[in-house]
């Protein structure tokens, strides 16, 4: 989508989306931007209900890297041993932690490299901080988001990258805080993977999937 017409339905499919649901929130709960970081790392091949089943008591204990590294790594394995490749993770927050301190005074950087830079943190945990956190208008594009941003035709792309490109250089501007808000809600909620629920959908008659569900 990238002429005046397509713009225009785009404009239409998120105005949609805004008046549906105003001011979207992500589902990982956290007190700070810490705590989203942690939580963000946390959640890679998981589901975001079990990641918050498993911080809800550690994050009344820590909320600070200072916090976690006096927790320590075989105490932060009992609390996250309910989500997969935990131990890993584990290595990843105390390493991340101790880096937050050394290198930035203990607060987490607004910076898409110096995030990207830290243990466990690719592009998608980067930008879902820079989105949350800074409230910056970085797309993270998750299975859910490429789902729906090619079946419809909002933002295809061949890749994660590709589509977080086509999100930036074609939603309207007044969009792109809350556009991967909208769109993970969307893709996680009604186009499902085997079964999209386009009788549900608010956007029907603008999608491009030829294989709708009436």
């Amino acid at each position: 989508m990238a002429n005046q017409s397509d713009y225009c339905t785009l404009q239409t499919i998120f105005q949609r989306f805004r008046d549906a649901v105003p001011v979207p929130k992500g589902e990982l709960e956290h007190r700070n931007i810490y705590t989203l970081l942690v939580a963000v790392v946390l959640s890679a091949q998981a589901t975001d209900a079990g990641v918050n089943k498993a911080t809800k008591e550690l994050f009344e204990r820590v909320d600070s890297p200072q916090e976690m590294l006096a927790l320590g790594e075989e105490k932060l394995v009992e609390h996250i041993k309910t989500i997969g490749l935990f131990r890993n993770k584990a290595k990843n927050i105390i390493a991340l932690s101790e880096i937050l301190i050394r290198d930035y005074g203990g607060q987490v950087p607004s910076s898409r490299s110096a995030l990207q830079s830290l243990p466990g943190v690719g592009r998608k945990t980067a930008n879902v901080v820079l989105n949350i956190g800074w409230g910056l208008p970085a797309q993270a594009v998750d299975t859910h988001i490429f789902r729906l941003a090619n079946r419809s035709g909002i933002a295809p792309g061949k890749d994660v990258q590709a589509v977080e490109r086509a999100i930036e250089d074609n939603v309207p501007a007044e969009f792109q805080i809350h556009a991967h808000h909208w769109m993970i809600l969307h893709g996680r909620y009604v186009c499902v993977a085997r079964k999209p629920k386009c009788h549900e959908c608010l956007i029907q008659d603008m999608c491009r999937f030829d294989q709708k569900n009436r």
